[in-house]
């Protein structure tokens, strides 16, 4: 059995080969530092490493909004317990919730709404199978954006988050800069070690979002980024869109 940290980043990068067409063929493993090693079918060899985006750059938030979390984070919990009171899953599951408050007199229902919505979506599926679906606000409770939910053999304990519980941040160009300058120099002591033919550093976020409303992904991708991977992906789990800055 892997560690829950090791379990987390085989079902991340596995949903990432799933939505880019581009994914190299070959034989992928778990290794440390790198993350993971594709041996591809022309004997050359890919690290991936894997990193959360972190929003350094993130606001102060007030009572209000601190005591909303606390019940969105009641709700997933809740959810989560339901859930698994009558199936054997183990997912990784992502509440993104909307701007829309949800008080004390719904925190529960909300809870057995979103648990049977879950249920119902994953009733015939297979532990041993890999898959990813999302359940949209169309059919979710008030307050409920979205759903993420993936599953992946290696995972034996339950991942269910808010989602952007890190929070939001107010330049998420800098925290990218930030994220690949740390991966950067991980990598340059990697290459005193072990050298492989290509490596590749893959972000993940939950939902891209900033403190402003406007196209994010528009504006990340007329900034220019520089790194010592071949390849840098940002990768905004929720919505299953990958772009790639360097």
């Amino acid at each position: 059995m892997q560690p829950d940290k090791k379990q987390l980043e085989i079902l991340l990068v596995n949903y990432f080969r799933e939505c880019y067409d581009d994914f190299p063929k070959g034989k992928l493993a778990p290794s440390e530092s790198p993350d993971f090693i594709v041996k591809m079918r022309n004997r050359r060899e890919l690290g991936i490493e894997l990193t959360r985006l972190n929003p350094v750059n993130k606001s102060g938030l007030t009572e209000d909004k601190l005591a909303q979390n606390r019940i969105w984070d009641e709700i997933v919990t809740v959810s989560c317990e339901l859930f698994e009171q009558h199936s054997a899953l183990k997912l990784f599951v992502k509440f993104l919730f909307s701007e829309d408050t949800i008080g004390e007199d719904r925190k529960i229902a909300v809870s057995v709404q979103a648990a049977n919505l879950i249920r119902n979506s994953v009733k015939n599926k297979k532990k041993e199978s890999f898959f990813r679906q999302n359940i949209s606000s169309e059919i979710l409770p008030k307050g409920l954006k979205d759903i993420l939910i993936v599953n992946h053999p290696a995972m034996e304990t339950s991942a269910w988050e808010r989602a952007n519980n890190l929070g939001i941040s107010n330049d998420v160009v800098d925290d990218i800069r930030r994220a690949i300058h740390k991966k950067d120099e991980k990598l340059l002591r990697l290459y005193q070690k072990q050298r492989l033919n290509y490596y590749w550093l893959l972000i993940t976020t939950d939902r891209l979002r900033g403190a402003t409303k406007f196209n994010l992904g528009k504006k990340i991708m007329n900034h220019e980024f520089h790194s010592e991977f071949q390849h840098v992906f940002l990768f905004d789990l929720i919505k299953s869109n990958i772009f790639q800055i360097v």
